[in-house]
């Protein structure tokens, strides 16, 4: 059987092979992950259609056209025999040891959090295996494993790279000048000395390929800047209401809906009611016409171990709290198992980003084409502010919205800002 790279979307015409998940010579069994393709737009795994021995022609790091052969299944002389392994797999969930019925997204669920499947129980028709029988066998650890991104977007590659003070050593090397006033001039110096050819430069210097979703976001950054007339304005918001709001309502949410309530729900919340009222935030332009949306499909910015992805929460102005909450949620899972379809980034008529969650207190996101609006989310900060001629403590939150000024005038976009942080302080405006 031929291992075929499959179609991932109409605009998507080649992926690159990021990762075999078996090697050559090892068998393979229907349903089973076998390899992770990466698009310009998505991560994607793929499961074996068939079974047999595997065969790799296409090595990990290659970037191919979409149906492209990879690689083959050959049948093995022990084939016929696992053949028959299927009705047994029906009983396994009733035989204490053995691996009971799983889906592929949850067997990496499964490695990935350390879990024993055939020590869990499913609950599935069968006895099928779900992701919740998972999670909820997982030791102690609340299922708050969104905070993964972070450490993934934390970017562990510049802390090598800001190791490169080896250049230090240079000057001592580079001490050649016997005069002492030299001495001062060769630290400036050392920086030339980086692409001397020595016996150690190839250590110095790694060069990758960009994957495709790197070049992707390259692309739509610089053409951001060349086709957008881009400004930002920006303002605080006093989170003193919505952290009390959290603490007098956190458990009953949680008890309530099997989900916590989150910072995000409330500002997706405050900005449709907002978009509602400045539909120029909510609109883009195609050709010489503005287009108006009477909906808010928010787009929400994830951080993945490949890079920044955008899912898409459709007519989030239907949504009430803990479905928002519930979907973001459901999107940070996806991103973290590479299991986020192609659809649930497309569209988007607004983005909100929370940099916050990395500890920025101030930025400048950028816009999110042919969308017109994002709002940027930072850390709470305990800041000095004055309230009724008074210096108190509150706990304050920057926000920043980068606009298209093609399409927004500068009195649309502080408004809606401002709006924005009126319904923050005052949130319970916006739940009635």
């Amino acid at each position: 059987m031929e291992i075929k790279v499959p179609a991932v979307g109409e605009s998507v015409f080649e992926a690159l092979i990021a990762k075999w998940l078996k090697k050559s010579g090892e068998r393979v069994s229907r349903d089973e992950p076998l390899f992770e393709i990466e698009t310009d737009k998505v991560t994607l795994e793929v499961v074996a259609e068939g079974e047999g021995v595997l065969k790799i022609t296409v090595p990990e790091g290659e970037t191919v056209k979409i149906g492209t052969v990879i690689g083959t299944l050959e049948a093995g002389a022990e084939q016929p025999a696992q053949a028959q392994q299927p009705p047994a797999q029906a009983e396994a969930p009733a035989v204490p040891g053995q691996t009971p019925p799983m889906s592929p997204s949850g067997r990496k669920l499964a490695r990935e959090m350390g879990v024993e499947p055939k020590d869990v129980k499913g609950t599935g028709r069968g006895g099928r295996l779900t992701n919740d029988d998972l999670l909820a066998a997982r030791p102690a650890a609340p299922q708050v494993a969104q905070p993964a991104p972070a450490p993934q977007a934390a970017q562990p590659a510049p802390a090598p790279q800001a190791a490169q003070p080896a250049p230090a050593p240079r000057p001592a090397q580079a001490a050649q000048p016997a005069a002492a006033p030299a001495a001062p001039a060769a630290a400036p110096q050392a920086a030339p000395a980086l692409p001397q050819k020595g016996a150690d430069s190839a250590e110095r210097i790694v060069r990758k390929p960009m994957t495709p979703i790197r070049k992707r976001i390259a692309q739509r950054l610089v053409s951001v800047r060349q086709n957008t007339a881009m400004l930002t304005t920006f303002n605080e918001a006093d989170m003193s209401e919505v952290l009390a709001l959290r603490q007098k309502f956190g458990d009953y949410f949680l008890k309530r809906y099997q989900v916590k309530l989150g910072f995000m729900s409330i500002f997706v919340r405050a900005c449709c009611l907002a978009l509602a009222e400045f539909p120029e935030v909510n609109a883009s332009i195609e050709g010489d016409d503005i287009v108006y949306h009477n909906f808010c499909d928010i787009g929400v910015a994830v951080g993945g171990e490949k890079g920044l992805v955008v899912p898409v929460l459709r007519s989030a102005e239907t949504m009430g709290l803990a479905e928002i909450e519930r979907a973001i949620a459901g999107f940070a899972d996806k991103v973290r198992t590479n299991t986020l379809a192609l659809a649930d980034l497309e569209g988007g008529t607004f983005t909100i980003s929370n940099g916050g969650v990395y500890g920025s207190l101030l930025s400048t996101p950028i816009l999110n084409p042919p969308q017109s609006g994002v709002l940027g989310m930072h850390a709470i900060q305990e800041r000095a502010v004055v309230r009724d001629g008074q210096i108190v403590i509150r706990p304050m939150m920057n926000l920043a919205l980068s606009y298209d000024h093609r399409i927004v005038d500068g009195k649309g976009a502080v408004g809606f800002l401002k709006k924005v942080k009126e319904f923050i302080e005052g949130p319970e405006e916006m739940l009635l």
